[in-house]
């Protein structure tokens, strides 16, 4: 259902876009300089590309986490932790509502975990060794239900469907302002010239940067709801226990490969300019969030 209402409410953005660019006469600017050019059909094709490579990235995720991370996943629990972890999650999935995830430990120093997946019924919770090694029972079940949240929320899906968005106009307004200098501006007649192409490519980079701003804010808005489940499913003092442990560890290098940074509970510490893409809020911020909750 969530799936269906956002795709819903952004068949309805884009077609609000179409709409507003034939209001604004942007086709026949174009038209009176020489570009036969469908918006409605760019627009569909820049949505086909833009959702079809988020979806192709969600449905690879679990693999691709596994392999980037070298995750184990725990098919039989070979001593007692590894009992306790499984146990522990089974636990919070039953009281999140969802299907049991795969869990699985990684080889790292950092203390740190990620929870990844298609859909709340098919996913995979990890933590690393280090997290395991230098955080307390309490705090690693706080982790878990942390990670547990991220899945009962649709955390994973809502942020495909969010990349997916403003990939597609991002594609979407970067060819549009291609053809208009190539065209209008430039005035070439003949196919697509050397300023379509040079221009669109800027347009894509500089697009690119202000749509990882915007993904990257609705990230950091998630983290601040699963530190409430973490809190939930395990307790308040061991959710912020957590964060102050990761807090602790932050300044070392991290192993988390850069295409799960975004899975992760801790994302390392960004400042100024930064912070606008930074996937997780800073850890005082998300530690004072559960402080001040009643």
């Amino acid at each position: 259902m969530r799936v269906l209402l956002f795709l819903a409410t952004n068949l309805a953005v884009i077609v609000l876009a179409s709409v507003t660019f034939s209001l604004l006469g942007f086709e026949g600017i174009l038209k009176n300089n020489g570009v036969d050019l469908d918006l409605q059909a760019l627009l569909v094709f820049c949505a086909l590309i833009g959702f079809g490579g988020s979806f192709v990235s969600l449905l690879l995720s679990k693999w691709m986490a596994k392999r980037s991370t070298g995750a184990q996943v725990i098919d039989q629990p070979r001593n007692e932790t590894e009992r306790w972890l499984v146990d522990t999650v089974a636990r919070q999935a039953k009281a999140a509502g969802i299907g049991m995830p795969e869990v699985a430990i990684f080889a790292a120093n950092e203390p740190n975990a990620f929870a990844t997946g298609a859909n709340k019924n098919n996913a995979l919770v990890a933590v690393s060794t280090g997290l395991l090694q230098n955080m307390s029972r309490g705090e690693v079940e706080a982790v878990l239900g942390h990670e547990v949240g991220h899945v009962a929320n649709g955390d994973m899906v809502t942020l495909t469907l969010i990349q997916g968005v403003v990939n597609t106009f991002v594609m979407f307004l970067a060819r549009i302002i291609g053809f208009f200098v190539d065209r209008v501006i430039l005035k070439n007649e003949q196919g697509l010239g050397l300023g379509y192409w040079v221009t669109t490519i800027v347009a894509d980079i500089v697009l690119g940067f202000l749509a990882a701003m915007i993904v990257a804010w609705f990230s950091r808005r998630r983290e601040f709801r699963a530190d409430i489940a973490g809190a939930e499913l395990s307790s308040r003092q061991n959710m912020v226990g957590a964060l102050q442990r990761l807090k602790m560890a932050a300044g070392q290098p991290s192993q988390m490969p850069e295409s799960m940074a975004a899975f992760a509970i801790s994302g390392g510490l960004r400042g100024g300019l930064k912070a606008l893409f930074s996937t997780h809020p800073p850890l005082d911020d998300r530690i004072e969030a559960l402080m001040q909750r009643g």
